[in-house]
């Protein structure tokens, strides 16, 4: 495989470095999917579901990722670019379905980089609550804001950020150790309640909550599956990076959702095992895993979660600021957002803008509490599941049924009815996320303040692009295509 130099650039389009190698990739995904929810959320997965429910939940919704990334191999192979959904989009369905899929997933990218950032703020209240609980500022939605949470909520936000414009070589190498940490992190508490003697396999019942039917216990975890598998749509944003192969994109994402479902299931099962579980949830603790695990191993049990979740919020953090950067950077090269998002760094060629953006818009969450920044998380579902919707029908429209004539312009190896048939499943397997969040009376129906967030999102979408609006037009679609997919005059610039 050749390498380019550094910084390449084809006109006015700039190319980033090949810097990511298979296994920070990987990590990337898998960091991403797991972040901090892992180990904060079993309680509530447990008090919605049951262990047996919120377990089959993550698996039938980690196999119904896997049919949607079957989508996401086709086009990663096919356009190894920058953007990633927003580029598919693009081929697909053109600029306006492009703007309105990269105008949502940035919302749940940036979101997701705050809440890994709360997060490690509400680590800071267990462990150390002498600092974290310092200066009251006041109350938000039931939430109290201590200025020590919003120090340190602010303080990961900038390092990482910091990290991620010294280059891609470096926020991928402290990736992959990071997951290398939270695996055997999760591995030891796992084997430490199954083997404690303290521990019977009677504090798993029952299987299911009282008075909820199973297969609705089941449903409402499947409609988190957007949201708690977001991550391994991290990859394609890298794709311009790879220093391997495109086509080998498609087995790193289906390995990194693999090992998600397994941890996910792994945290649940040491929480409700730890202790009765249906005790542990009617107590409404701010942090049952901690609870759960202090009344087993104390001290060190605490310290051993607190060391997984730190790494499980690094992870997040880092392969979002990877993703969310990647992303608009891709949006201002194209022009679709001011062309600023579109430059690199002088010296790390990064897309230092799109970080210090990021960052920017970050900063200002911690202040708001983390029960405000949930019902904008909340939403921000809707944006991962709409991007995986638009990837599938793009496939679909892209793969031809088995034995059909070949036509010009027809992508290589996109000749198979299988394939299509599933990149069709995975669209409709979208579209039912969509409605499980929307439509009244499902079971993940969306909170009022969620839909009210989502209102002004959309809203704010609208406002965005109408004033885009001449700017876009004076970009004509064949300056556009070789913007976002790095073609020209029907050539496309070579990726190996």
């Amino acid at each position: 495989m050749s390498t380019p130099a550094p910084h390449e650039v084809h006109g006015d389009r700039q190319q980033l470095s090949r810097a990511l190698q298979a296994r920070w990739v990987w990590a990337i995904a898998l960091g991403s999917a797991v972040g901090w929810g892992a180990f904060v959320l079993p309680t509530d997965w447990l008090a919605t579901a049951g262990p047996l429910g919120a377990v089959l939940g993550f698996f039938i919704g980690g196999l119904l990722m896997v049919l949607i990334a079957v989508s996401y191999g086709l086009l990663i192979r096919s356009f190894p670019v920058s953007g990633g959904e927003f580029a598919y989009t693009f081929e697909g369905f053109g600029r306006r379905h492009a703007f309105l899929c990269g105008w949502f997933l940035t919302l749940g990218y940036i979101c997701i980089v705050a809440l890994n950032a709360s997060a490690l703020a509400l680590l800071g209240r267990r462990v150390l609550p002498q600092v974290a609980e310092q200066g009251l500022l006041y109350e938000v939605a039931g939430w109290e804001v201590y200025l020590g949470e919003v120090l340190i909520a602010s303080a990961a936000l900038v390092v990482f950020a910091a990290l991620n414009i010294r280059g891609a070589t470096a926020s991928g190498r402290l990736q992959y150790i990071f997951c290398l940490v939270m695996l055997a992190g999760v591995a030891c508490l796992l084997v430490g309640v199954v083997l404690h003697p303290d521990t019977p396999w009677s504090n798993l019942q029952p299987a299911f909550p009282s008075g909820v039917a199973p297969w609705s216990a089941v449903l409402a975890i499947v409609a988190i599956a957007p949201w708690a598998y977001v991550g391994f749509d991290n990859v394609p944003q890298a794709a311009e990076e790879f220093d391997f192969a495109p086509s080998r994109a498609f087995g790193l994402i289906v390995l990194a959702i693999v090992v998600a479902a397994l941890l996910y299931a792994a945290m649940i099962l040491a929480t409700a095992a730890a202790m009765p579980w249906a005790d542990l949830v009617a107590g409404q603790p701010l942090w049952g895993t901690a609870d759960a695990v202090s009344g087993l191993f104390g001290g060190v049990g605490i310290l051993l979660l607190a060391v997984a979740l730190s790494m499980g919020i690094c992870t997040g953090l880092n392969g979002f600021y990877v993703a969310a950067s990647r992303l608009v950077f891709a949006m201002g090269r194209a022009r679709v957002l001011p062309p600023a998002f579109g430059r690199l760094h002088a010296r790390h060629q990064t897309p230092y803008v799109g970080i210090i953006f990021t960052a920017g818009v970050c900063l200002v969450a911690p202040w708001f509490g983390r029960e405000v920044l949930l019902w904008v998380v909340d939403m921000s579902a809707i944006g991962v599941t709409i991007a995986y919707t638009y990837t599938c029908l793009v496939a679909f429209k892209l793969f031809r049924w088995s034995g059909s004539p070949t036509k010009d312009g027809d992508l290589d190896g996109t000749s198979s009815s299988v394939k299509k048939v599933l990149s069709l499943l995975g669209a409709l397997t979208g579209v039912t996320f969509l409605a499980l969040l929307l439509l009244p009376g499902s079971p993940a129906q969306l909170g009022p303040q969620s839909a009210v967030a989502l209102v002004v999102w959309c809203v704010l979408g609208l406002a965005f692009y109408l004033l885009r609006l001449r700017k876009n037009t004076e970009v004509t679609d064949e300056e556009m295509r070789y913007l976002i997919l790095g073609e020209q005059q029907g050539r496309r610039l070579p990726t190996t």
